[in-house]
């Protein structure tokens, strides 16, 4: 299996697929001191899983645990966990959903999502770029920009903190035996 056409039109793709959260990673880069400074982080605590169903539909879930946000910088990730941003412990969660893959080319496509933080859910887009790495593995890296403040992440210091966030995804999902 080489491309997304066969691993969507196999039959024997059909069933579910769960994540591998030790060769997976959700990243973010953001800028702060009024954007010239890049703040890299990641979430440590993912898991989910997905569906290809036998007429090639697919969905699925990816949950980040908000309070594993790590940026290398202890009090800025506290910070960050706090209800000036995430509130991590009213909202532990956050979530994607899945509901539809749009093959673009051999190895791209476009997922519609929805994505879930805090209270607030919104649509969202995610080009994404899907490697076949065995019969039963497949990696999916998707990149996005976001506007945090639509999410209700508003903390902002004075203007320190740009609104955007750039998004990183590299994904490994293992089919389920059936």
């Amino acid at each position: 299996m080489t491309s997304l056409d066969s691993l969507l039109g196999d039959p024997s793709t059909a069933g579910v697929w769960n994540l591998d959260p030790e060769r997976s990673t959700v990243a973010f880069t953001s800028r702060s001191f009024w954007g010239l400074l890049p703040v890299k982080g990641k979430f440590t605590e993912i898991s989910g899983d997905g569906q290809i169903t036998r007429q090639a539909a697919v969905f699925g879930r990816l949950d980040i645990r908000a309070a594993s946000l790590a940026t290398g910088i202890g009090k800025r990730d506290d910070h960050l966990r706090s209800s000036d941003f995430f509130d991590a412990d009213r909202f532990p969660d956050i979530s994607v959903v899945v509901t539809a893959l749009h093959p673009t080319s051999s190895d791209t496509a476009d997922f519609r999502a929805t994505l879930t933080v805090k209270t607030v859910t919104k649509p969202l887009g995610l080009p994404a770029g899907i490697g076949v790495i065995d019969a039963n593995t497949v990696r999916i890296s998707a990149k996005t920009t976001i506007d945090r403040t639509q999410w209700d992440v508003t903390g902002n210091l004075a203007g320190m903190v740009t609104r955007t966030v750039a998004v990183k995804a590299d994904l490994v999902f293992v089919k389920s035996p059936s």
